[in-house]
């Protein structure tokens, strides 16, 4: 009996031992795949450039432990990463291949953000995933194949990017996808399918061979529109709404409003080699279902339309005869209003209005390839980018407002500043090429010559830094300082950019510096500021369009002058304005150059010693030329003056750079014995 116990107990204790084996080799693999998700979260983090909401300020492999980073789930405790949900976080950046490797990885969350670049094919190893989600950023290329790979996943979301290329037929080998959107973006070719007989996603799929998308047997979401697709739409697809391929180049019966064949030739890559193959213009050969017009309904319509000719023609020549007693146009409110102000009489000189370029919508929408090749927006524009039938590259602001909230105030600001920007005409001033004036869609839009290098700011705080060398720096900062020192001296009345940063001036293939007024229509949407900025213009009338005062022009010039200040130190310190961790770039030069017990006053004096501005360099540049360093450092404190009325004006400042930053090849050269590879580049 004390042998089988003895047997027994070692047999339990040999059991025991290896659970515990068990266990501690679970927790082993649980630890190093852990370990392995850290890193390829620090990969994506590594890969996004701009972060303003701080979604990922927590994210540090310090302590090797994932699971307590925002917008990352883990299965237990230390456990595998299985969500990664940073919708909405304004995220800057590319998309890490790394994130294959987050192998148990269920959910993917990244849309609502601004990364570009194209999709990474390695997110096809995600055995696991179900949810794909990358809608609403700026991704460009074609949808990798290799997304074939993704057995378990559910939902794909591409929509409102900027993708290219075919539809993969590999879409097709996805069994459990319920919803595919890859509507408003850029692709090409035909919806790949099968030609055969109808299909319902509540068919059974008998065969295991796959045809495009049509094997699908749960896909139940489907949205295909607003691209260039071409072709046919594949019977077994025409279960989903009609809506899901409207906005493409299809011909089909089953499609209903698709683009124009102008748009569909400049659009697709097809058109630009001649022409959309297969494509009939819809004017022609185009089936209607629906039935004849009877004989009395074809007759009224006749009546009513030559009714109506004759109503417009008499409304037409009595407008032109009172057009000719009144000296001024009125402009009454489209939302009604009876307030004083919505009654007010709008003196613009109507011949200076007509005589500037007028473009019409239809050919800004063709030129912009239908409005979805969006470079930038805010709450009050949208810019577009876009090419004109006759060669030049635009940029087009188009104004966020609704017919039924513009007043007679909004178009009087509105035509002021098209007045206003076409006198403009220098070579470091954005040219103005046109507007845009249309009631049906409403629209109000501005043109201006596209720069294709991007902004400053762009360069400087995330692009290559070898491409700013010192030399371009200070070509930037001349080319900057002669554009203001046109607009505020030169001109009269004088002009002020309504918020002058490192984003509102352009760059060229040369680095030639364009300023652009983006921003004048925040206050255009604003009846009143209490505020200003002191880079900022502030419209203190009780409505826009109101013209302001020499006070409140010169204020505004000033703060022009106290914003050059500003990006003269980005310039050379490659350091952001403002940063969530470091505060305003004016209070952390003001800190590194003096101790804080000492006054504004004081610190800007120690701007021009040589000892203390060499601390504002940005470390990786190389050429640094102490006498130009000297110069920008004395303009910085100048522009910077807390007393407004101290702040010199443009042309004195513009005097200083260009008489003490010499550019000129021969003291390049002097400077430099490997000058001659900097110059070729800078100049």
């Amino acid at each position: 009996m004390r042998h089988c116990w003895g047997g027994a107990s070692s047999v339990l204790r040999l059991l025991l031992a290896l659970q515990c084996g068990v266990v501690v080799v679970v927790l082993q693999c649980s630890a190093n795949a852990l370990g392995s998700d850290v890193s390829a979260l620090i990969a994506f983090k590594r890969a996004i450039i701009e972060d303003p909401r701080s979604a990922l300020a927590d994210w540090s492999d310090a302590d090797g432990n994932a699971c307590d980073w925002h917008g990352v789930i883990c299965s237990s405790p230390q456990g595998s990463v299985i969500s990664l949900k940073l919708s909405n976080s304004s995220l800057k950046g590319f998309i890490a291949p790394e994130l294959g490797q987050l192998s148990f990885l269920q959910e993917l969350y990244l849309d609502r953000n601004m990364l570009f670049g194209t999709i990474p094919k390695q997110l096809g190893s995600l055995r696991n995933l179900r949810v794909l989600d990358l809608g609403v950023n700026r991704l460009t290329g074609p949808i990798p194949p290799e997304l074939a790979g993704l057995s378990s996943v559910s939902v794909i979301n591409f929509h409102s990017n900027g993708l290219t290329g075919n539809i993969p037929s590999e879409l097709g080998k996805l069994q459990n996808l319920v919803q595919l959107r890859l509507d408003r973006n850029r692709l090409k070719g035909s919806i790949p399918g099968s030609n055969g007989s109808g299909f319902s996603p509540t068919a059974n799929s008998g065969s295991t061979a796959h045809n495009g998308l049509c094997p699908s047997p749960r896909l139940n979401v489907g949205d295909f529109s607003y691209n260039f697709l071409v072709g046919k739409i594949p019977p077994c697809l025409k279960y989903l709404p009609r809506s899901s391929f409207q906005g493409n180049c299809l011909q089909d019966e089953y499609s209903v409003r698709q683009r124009a064949f102008q748009i569909c030739i400049s659009g697709s890559p097809a058109g630009q080699r001649g022409g959309v193959k297969g494509f009939k213009h819809p004017t022609s050969d185009h089936k209607h279902e629906r039935s004849p017009q009877p004989t009395w309904l074809l007759v009224l319509e006749i009546s009513t339309g030559i009714l109506l000719l004759v109503f417009v023609i008499t409304g037409a020549i009595t407008a032109s005869r009172s057009c000719k007693l009144k000296p001024s146009i009125r402009i009454s409110s489209w939302n009604r209003s009876k307030s004083w102000s919505d009654e007010i009489t709008v003196l613009i000189d109507s011949d200076m209005l007509k005589s500037l370029p007028k473009l019409s919508r239809q050919e800004l929408e063709v030129a912009c390839e239908d409005f979805s090749n969006i470079i930038g927006s805010s709450p009050e524009t949208v810019v577009y980018k876009g090419t004109m039938k006759d060669g030049p590259e635009v940029s087009v602001i188009s104004l966020c407002a609704f017919e039924g909230h513009w007043t007679s105030q909004h178009e009087l600001f509105y035509q002021n500043k098209v007045i206003d920007l076409a006198r403009l005409n220098h070579e470091n001033i954005a040219k103005f090429l046109g507007y845009c004036r249309e009631s049906d869609p409403f629209s109000r839009m501005l043109v201006f010559e596209y720069a294709s290098n991007g902004t400053l700011f762009e360069h400087l705080h995330y692009g290559e830094g070898a491409q700013l060398s010192w030399l371009r720096r200070m070509k930037i900062a001349i080319g900057i300082a002669q554009g203001l020192r046109y607009l505020h001296t030169e001109l009269q009345p004088p002009f002020a950019i309504s918020e002058l940063n490192s984003n509102s001036v352009y760059v060229t293939e040369d680095f030639t510096p364009k300023l652009v007024d983006f921003e004048c229509w925040k206050m255009m949407f604003t009846k009143q500021k209490h505020e200003k900025a002191p880079g900022r213009i502030n419209n203190k009338s009780s409505f826009p369009g109101h013209l302001d005062s020499s006070e409140d022009k010169q204020a505004d010039i000033q703060g022009n002058t106290f914003a050059f200040g500003v990006i003269l130190l980005e310039i050379i310190s490659g350091r952001l304005p403002y940063c969530k961790d470091k505060g305003y770039l004016i209070d952390w030069v003001r800190h590194s150059t003096l101790s804080l017990s000492h006054c504004d006053s004081e610190a800007i004096k120690y701007l021009q010693q040589s000892e203390e501005i060499g601390k504002l360099v940005d470390p990786e540049l190389t050429n640094v030329r102490t006498e130009d360093l000297e110069v920008i450092c004395s303009v910085v404190s100048r522009c910077i003056d807390p007393d407004p009325s101290k702040r010199p004006s443009m042309q004195i400042i513009t005097g200083v750079l260009e008489n003490g930053i010499d550019l000129s090849a021969a003291a390049i050269l002097k400077e430099s014995s490997l000058a001659w590879a900097e110059l070729a580049l800078a100049l």
